[in-house]
C-alpha cells in the first residue's frame, strides 16, 4: 500500500517535467526550476514467451505469457550536487491470462493481469569524483543486478556510494535492505530462494524452496572495483549476503589491438563463496539445493575466455568449473546467488538463456559463441552452444539464437527481438521428464 501512495504521487510530479537533458546549477533560479528543467525518459515493451515442453503433462503443461508493459523514469535538476529521481513501472497481461493457471508462463510478469510499482524513488548527490544515492534504485553488479529480461526489471531498496579516484576506476560500495523482483509490487526482506507469496511477495520465477515459515533476511553488503583502461577491463567484489553467504568474486579481460580488425581476447573469472551456521537460513530450514541440504556454504568456480574480435562481429569459447566439494555442503558446493538463482543472469561465461551452473550445481560447462552486426548495427545476431556435465543433475547442452532489429529514422528507438533456446538432457527432471525444453521469448520494445 505505501508503494501505491508514493506512486501516484510520482506520476503528479512526471507530469511537471520536462522531456529535456539536465539543467546546470546555474540555471536554477527557484524551485519548480528543480522540475521543469529535469529530465523524462521511459520505455514501452510488449514481450510474448513461450515454454515448449516435449513432456507435456496435466501437471506440467506447455506455458505461455503475453503482455505489455511502461517504465517511465524522472529526474530533477541538480542544485549544488543534489537531485532526485523516480521510476514507475506497470505491466499489464492485456486479458491473455490462461485459464489454467499452470499454463501460464508466471516468469513474465506474475501470476495476476497487472502489476504496478515504485521501482525508484531516491535522493541523490554527485560531483566529479562522488556518486551517493539513498532509496528505491536499480543496480548494476556482477550478482545484484537488475535481472531485466522480463516487463519489468528487479529494484533493491539501498544505500549506494560510488568513489572514482581517477578516470576509468571506481570504487563501489552498497548496503540493500530489501528487494522487488521483477514480478513484485513492492520490496521484501526476501530474496530468490523465498517462496512466491512470502510475506505477501508475488516472487515468481526463482528458486522458491524455503517455507513461509523462514525467517526474513537482513540484506546484503557489497563493496566493489571496477577498473576500465584500454582494452583492459577488471573487476572485483565482496558480497556479504546477510543469513545466506559470503561471496568474493573477480573477472578481468584484455583486448589485444592488432592493427588489422583481428583482435584475440582473454578473459579469466574466479569465485569464493563460505557461510553456515545455525542463523544461516538455508542450513536452518534443510533447504536442499540440488537435492542435496548442509550445514555450510562452500563454493569454488573458476572460469576463462578465448575469443577475437573481427570486424562487426566476434567469437568466443568460454569455459567454467565449480568444484564439487565434500563435507556437509549445501547442494555439494552449488554456488548460493540470492539475486541471479533460476533466472539465469549470473556473470558466469558459459551460462544460457534458460539455466548454467548456478541452477544445475557442480561440474563443468563449455560454451562456443558467435556475433554479428549488419547494416550499420541495424541488426545483430548472436548464436551459442553450451555444453554442460554436472555431478547431480547429469550432462545436457543448450542451442540459442537471438536475432534483433533496430528500427532507425523517423521509428529510431523500436526495436524487435526473438530469443529462442533448446535445452536437451539432464537428469531429475532438470528439463520437464528429461526431455527437450524450447522457450521462445518474442519482445518488442520502444525506448524514448
Amino acid at each position: 500500500m505505501r508503494n501505491k501512495i508514493v506512486a501516484a504521487a510520482i506520476a503528479a510530479v512526471l507530469g511537471t517535467l520536462s522531456v529535456v537533458a539536465h539543467a546546470d546549477d546555474a540555471n536554477i533560479n527557484t524551485f519548480s526550476d528543480l522540475f521543469t528543467q529535469g529530465h523524462v525518459d521511459g520505455e514501452l515493451r510488449l514481450y510474448d514467451f513461450n515454454r515448449t515442453y516435449d513432456y507435456d503433462i496435466a501437471t506440467k503443461p506447455s506455458a505461455r505469457a503475453f503482455g505489455g508493459s511502461i517504465l517511465l523514469n524522472a529526474q530533477t535538476a541538480s542544485l549544488d550536487g543534489f537531485s532526485a529521481g523516480a521510476s514507475l513501472v506497470s505491466a499489464n497481461s492485456l486479458g491473455s491470462l490462461a485459464d489454467n493457471p499452470k499454463r501460464v508462463d508466471t516468469t513474465l510478469m506474475g501470476a495476476n493481469d497487472s502489476l504496478t510499482a515504485l521501482s525508484q524513488a531516491y535522493l541523490q548527490y554527485k560531483n566529479d569524483w562522488v556518486m551517493a544515492r539513498a532509496g528505491y534504485q536499480y543496480l548494476n553488479t556482477p550478482w545484484m543486478g537488475n535481472s531485466d529480461g522480463r516487463l519489468l526489471p528487479n529494484s533493491y531498496e539501498a544505500l549506494s556510494t560510488v568513489f572514482t579516484p581517477i578516470t576509468g576506476w571506481n570504487i563501489i560500495g552498497i548496503r540493500e535492505l530489501s528487494y522487488k523482483s521483477r514480478t513484485s509490487d513492492d520490496y521484501f526482506n526476501d530474496n530468490n530462494y523465498y517462496a512466491a507469496l512470502y510475506e505477501g511477495d508475488t516472487l515468481y520465477g526463482g528458486n522458491q524452496g524455503l517455507p513461509l515459515t523462514a525467517k526474513q533476511t537482513s540484506g546484503t553488503w557489497a563493496l566493489g572495483s571496477t577498473y576500465v583502461n584500454g582494452g583492459l577491463k577488471a573487476q572485483g567484489w565482496y558480497y556479504d549476503f546477510l543469513d545466506f553467504a559470503r561471496m568474493g568474486y573477480a573477472d578481468g579481460s584484455y583486448v589485444f589491438d592488432t592493427g588489422t580488425g583481428f583482435n584475440p581476447v582473454i578473459g579469466l573469472q574466479g569465485l569464493t563463496e563460505s557461510g553456515g551456521g545455525s542463523d544461516n537460513v538455508l542450513v536452518a530450514n534443510k533447504l536442499k539445493i540440488n537435492n542435496i541440504a548442509g550445514t555450510n556454504v562452500k563454493s569454488r568456480v573458476w572460469g576463462a575466455d578465448l575469443g577475437v574480435v573481427i570486424p562487426n562481429g566476434r567469437f568466443d569459447l568460454m569455459y567454467n568449473k565449480v568444484e564439487k566439494e565434500t563435507g556437509s555442503v549445501i547442494g555439494d558446493g552449488s554456488i548460493i546467488s540470492p539475486f541471479t538463482a533460476s533466472y539465469a543472469t549470473d556473470p558466469l561465461y558459459t551460462t544460457s538463456m534458460i539455466r548454467g551452473l548456478v541452477e544445475a550445481g557442480p561440474g563443468h560447462a563449455t560454451k562456443a559463441k558467435f556475433s554479428y552486426d549488419l547494416f550499420d548495427k541495424k541488426v545483430q545476431l548472436v548464436a551459442a552452444y553450451a555444453k554442460y556435465t554436472t555431478d547431480l543433475n547429469g550432462s545436457f547442452h543448450d542451442t540459442y539464437f537471438d536475432i534483433i532489429y533496430n528500427f532507425d529514422g523517423f521509428m529510431k528507438g523500436f526495436q524487435i527481438r526473438d530469443r529462442w533456446e533448446k535445452s536437451s538432457g539432464g537428469l531429475n527432471n532438470l528439463n520437464p521428464g528429461n526431455q527437450p525444453f524450447t522457450y521462445n521469448r518474442v519482445m518488442l520494445s520502444y525506448k524514448f
